[in-house]
């Protein structure tokens, strides 16, 4: 049986595209149930009424509290009943209820080689820094700040004269590649968690 799968995105959703475009390739083995933004201006939800995918709106300035506003995160990814939860720009901490009441089941992608540079402005703190090499990391979500298991790294020179937006222009090309990836490894169910670490089967 396909595997359900739910994305939480707060922007313009290119990630998500990437994986919208997998799925209808065939190249996932799985279904797409529900796009889930907290916010109600994100272009995500335009990919998803295009690929006739439910979208549930959490509009986070609507709720007076973060605590309010995880409570009802949490309500609708149980509603959503999905296998994995895929967050694709999805620019919010997840509280550790959310973490804890799915362990193993939700993904990130980070614009770096973690453990370095985790958190806001990656590219950034890449181009400030020198590195040679930058890249993106696919992990599993757990407590800390993009620390979870680490699922596909992809490397990405960075050249000289990059800046943070060429940097992160680079990058994003490899996320599409390696996300879609880490996604169709967990719905073959060919990743184990052993501790800090993740084996490929």
């Amino acid at each position: 049986m396909k595997k359900r799968i739910a994305v939480l995105a707060s922007g313009r959703g290119s990630n998500f595209q990437a994986v919208i475009d997998s799925l209808q390739q065939g190249k996932i083995p799985a279904t797409c149930i529900a796009l889930i933004t907290d916010n109600p201006k994100a272009y995500a939800i335009q990919r998803a009424n295009i690929a006739k995918i439910p979208v549930t709106v959490i509009d986070y300035a609507s709720f007076p509290s973060r605590e309010m506003y995880e409570r009802a995160l949490l309500s609708a990814m149980h509603k959503a009943n999905a296998d994995l939860f895929v967050l694709a720009g999805y620019m919010r901490i997840v509280g550790a209820d959310i973490v804890r009441s799915f362990p193993g089941r939700m993904m990130n992608i980070h614009p770096a080689l973690l453990p370095s540079f985790t958190g806001l402005h990656a590219q950034r703190q890449a181009v400030h820094y020198g590195v040679k090499v930058s890249g993106c990391t696919v992990h599993f979500v757990d407590e800390s700040l993009d620390g979870g298991p680490i699922i596909i790294q992809h490397a990405v020179p960075v050249v000289e004269g990059d800046d943070e937006e060429s940097l992160a222009d680079r990058i994003l090309q490899h996320e599409h590649v390696c996300y879609p990836e880490a996604i169709r490894l967990f719905c073959e169910d060919r990743l184990e968690i052993i501790g800090r670490y993740v084996r490929v089967r």
